[in-house]
């Protein structure tokens, strides 16, 4: 286990890297209410979320920006294994500091993560996406820095600075297209035609006419609104759907493969290795 805290103004950050041949189980707690954004590289680690009688269970986290609330009786869970390995980076604040965030920070956290701010439980989650190019690239040069002592922790600094930088922007951008958006109950419909079938999903100009949008439009106000291009959604809830059926109900590879359209098994175990860290076949 790996572990550097780091001290930026009124930021602790905590960079994190766990791995092993053997199941590990990683637990932690905060000492006080904080508000936080975590970072997930490369490993596709296993997170559990517990509080009072709740749960919340993460399981494809590979790229994911997860922002939340938590305040001491909050336990986070990571299993790790040889597939499985951590790589997290957390940015979180006290939340009594936010008023004394610098550089307007303070007034940033209160427009863009007002229901963390807020908190009407132990735990709140807010919002989260799968990162950018430029931000998952980020997080690799930290877990791949080859640094040590105060030039490592320099090196820290700046990455981590622009890193929640990105996600402020990218979440920025996000809140500007939800508000100027005026078809976001038709976006919310595309999504629901594309789960509802995703053996057989209709191309961009089906989806388009049967919402009632243009190709363009829809395609620029997808990503807008919801993070993400329309078949980068599509691709990534085939295969997490493939591995819930593997997972959970023993489907085979090859029939959670065709159940999410996949008519290559080389294709299906390829895409699958690229998004999880591990082929199929190796799920238990």
């Amino acid at each position: 286990m790996t572990r550097d805290f780091i001290h930026i103004n009124d930021f602790i950050v905590l960079v994190e890297e766990l791995k092993d041949d053997t199941t590990q189980i990683d637990s932690c707690r905060f000492e006080e209410p904080l508000i936080a954004v975590a970072f997930y590289g490369a490993g596709n680690v296993d997170l559990a979320v517990n509080y009072g009688q709740k749960n919340k269970h993460f399981h494809y986290t590979k790229g994911l920006a997860l922002s939340f609330y938590a305040d001491d009786k909050v336990e986070f869970v990571h299993t790790v294994n040889r597939d499985k390995k951590l790589e997290c980076v957390v940015i979180a604040t006290a939340l009594r500091n936010i008023n004394q965030l610098p550089n307007q920070e303070g007034e940033i956290f209160k427009d863009l993560l007002q229901e963390l701010v807020h908190p009407k439980d132990n735990y709140v989650e807010g919002p989260s996406f799968f990162m950018t190019p430029e931000m998952e690239r980020i997080l690799d040069s930290i877990f791949a820095n080859q640094y040590s002592g105060k030039t490592k922790m320099m090196f820290f600094r700046s990455q981590i600075t622009a890193l929640l930088s990105h996600f402020f922007g990218q979440l920025a951008l996000m809140h500007t297209s939800d508000a100027k958006s005026q078809h976001r109950d038709k976006l919310n419909l595309a999504k629901d035609i594309l789960l509802a079938d995703l053996e057989n999903p209709p191309s961009l100009k089906e989806l388009s006419e049967e919402i009632g949008l243009n190709t363009t439009t829809l395609k620029k106000e997808f990503k807008a609104v919801f993070g993400i291009p329309v078949f980068k959604y599509l691709h990534n809830e085939r295969l997490a759907t493939a591995h819930k059926l593997i997972k959970e109900q023993d489907a085979t590879v090859q029939e959670a493969a065709w159940s999410v359209g996949y008519d290559s098994l080389g294709s299906f175990s390829n895409a699958f290795e690229k998004k999880f860290g591990y082929r199929p076949s190796q799920i238990k």
